[in-house]
C-alpha cells in the first residue's frame, strides 16, 4: 500500500514540476522575445533564462514556432488555461453590459489589460516578420483572430440598438485600435497609465460608435 501512495506521490510531483517547467519556458521566451527579437533569440536562450536543459525545452515544446505560439496564447488569456478570449469571464461581463456607453467603457478597460500583456510581443513580432516566416505566421493569426473577435462585438453591439454606425464600421473601428499600436504610442511612448489610456480608449469608441451617448464626463 505504501508503495502505490509513494508512487503516486512521485507522479504527481513530477506533473508537478513538468508544468511549473513549462510556466518558466513559456515566461522566458516572452521576455526574450520581446527584449532580443524573435530571431535572435535561440531555444539555448530559453533553457538558460529558465534555469532548465535545453532538452527539456523541446520536449516540451518541439520547436521555437511551437514555443512562441504558446508565449503568445498566455500572454492573450493572462494564465495557462486554454481557454478563448471570448469566454472568459471578464469578456463574458463586457458582453452581457446591455448599456452600450458602459459596455465599451469596460472592454476598454479589458483591452487595455490585454495590451499590457501582448503589445510589447507583438510589436516585436511585426519587426522580426520580414525576415521570420514563425513570426510574420503569428502576426497574420493573430490580426485575424482580432478581426472576428471585433466582429463579434460589434454584431453584438448591434443587438443592443444602440449602435450609431453599421455593424461592419463598428468593427473595424475596434479592430484597428486593439492592434497595440495606440497603446504603446500613448502608454510607452507618452507615459500615460494604463488607467488613463483606458479612460480615454472608452471614450474615443463611446463617441464614434454610440447613437446619442449622452456626457460620458471625465478628463484623460
Amino acid at each position: 500500500m505504501s508503495e502505490r501512495v509513494k508512487r503516486r506521490y512521485d507522479s504527481s510531483r513530477r506533473r508537478e514540476q513538468a508544468r511549473e517547467n513549462r510556466r518558466r519556458i513559456v515566461a522566458a521566451a516572452h521576455e526574450l522575445f520581446v527584449e532580443r527579437g524573435y530571431g535572435r533569440t535561440t531555444i539555448a536562450d530559453v533553457a538558460a533564462a529558465a534555469g532548465v536543459a535545453t532538452e527539456t525545452v523541446y520536449g516540451a515544446f518541439r520547436n521555437k514556432p511551437t514555443l512562441l505560439h504558446r508565449a503568445w496564447d498566455v500572454a492573450v488569456g493572462g494564465d495557462e488555461q486554454d481557454v478563448h478570449l471570448l469566454d472568459r469571464p471578464e469578456m463574458r461581463a463586457v458582453l452581457a453590459e446591455p448599456d452600450l456607453v458602459e459596455r465599451l467603457t469596460r472592454f476598454a478597460a479589458v483591452n487595455t489589460a490585454i495590451m499590457r500583456r501582448t503589445a510589447p510581443l507583438l510589436r516585436a513580432l511585426r519587426g522580426a516578420a520580414a525576415s521570420e516566416p514563425a513570426a510574420a505566421a503569428l502576426v497574420a493569426e493573430a490580426d485575424g483572430a482580432r478581426l472576428a473577435a471585433m466582429a463579434e462585438h460589434a454584431a453584438s453591439a448591434a443587438r443592443t440598438g444602440q449602435l450609431l454606425v453599421t455593424d461592419e464600421e463598428c468593427r473595424d473601428v475596434l479592430w484597428s485600435t486593439t492592434d497595440g499600436t495606440l497603446w504603446h504610442r500613448l502608454v510607452v511612448e507618452r507615459g500615460w497609465s494604463d488607467e488613463r489610456y483606458a479612460r480615454w480608449l472608452g471614450r474615443l469608441w463611446v463617441a464614434a460608435l454610440v447613437e446619442d451617448p449622452g456626457s460620458v464626463g471625465g478628463t484623460p
